[in-house]
């Protein structure tokens, strides 16, 4: 890959994460304190569970990330997803900082010549940049179900993140400048 590919894949992959933690930003200033802990059904994970598991990826996956294998051995990942008991709202957002802080720092530090280099997840070898996009996109998955748990909870209530329904056109039109 070129120079330019190299930094505008290192650019445009932190701009996703950032778009990603946003979405999940707008979703909790809508929601209330309750529905953090609230799942459709009993197989159903809760905001908060979403929050643990991502926190617990993200601090695991980026700590030492170029050094270590990104499946940590103090991680406890089946304990990211047992019901929460003992927990409150700003811990789950401490949590969900947290876990993209992390994700963050160990993205700036990389520099072009980091996204050919080998790293590990549980023992298999990825280069930097498909590691990178293989986080991008569990990332986005669990985003998206935090998304939809918002949505579903505050139904005709919840303010768009994007494009309301119906919409297209004004949208479209305003791009336009029309």
């Amino acid at each position: 890959m070129s120079t330019g590919l190299n930094n505008n894949f290192l650019h445009s992959s932190i701009m996703e994460f950032k778009s990603l933690k946003s979405l999940g930003d707008k979703t909790f200033s809508q929601i209330k304190d309750e529905d953090f802990f609230k799942s459709p059904d009993t197989e159903s994970n809760s905001i908060a569970v979403i929050v643990r598991h991502l926190s617990g990826n993200m601090i695991s996956r980026w700590t030492d990330f170029l050094t270590t294998d990104g499946e940590k051995p103090n991680r406890n990942r089946d304990e990211e997803f047992e019901k929460l008991f003992y927990t409150d709202k700003d811990d789950i957002v401490s949590r969900w900082e947290n876990g993209w802080k992390c994700l963050f720092e160990a993205l700036d530090s990389l520099n072009e010549s980091d996204l050919l280099k080998t790293v590990y997840i549980r023992n298999q070898k990825h280069t930097v940049t498909e590691a990178i996009n293989r986080q991008l996109a569990h990332y986005a998955y669990h985003v998206g179900q935090i998304v939809y748990l918002g949505k579903h909870f505050l139904s005709a209530n919840w303010k768009s993140l994007s494009i309301p329904k119906g919409k297209s056109d004004d949208y479209n039109k305003k791009l336009m400048g029309k």
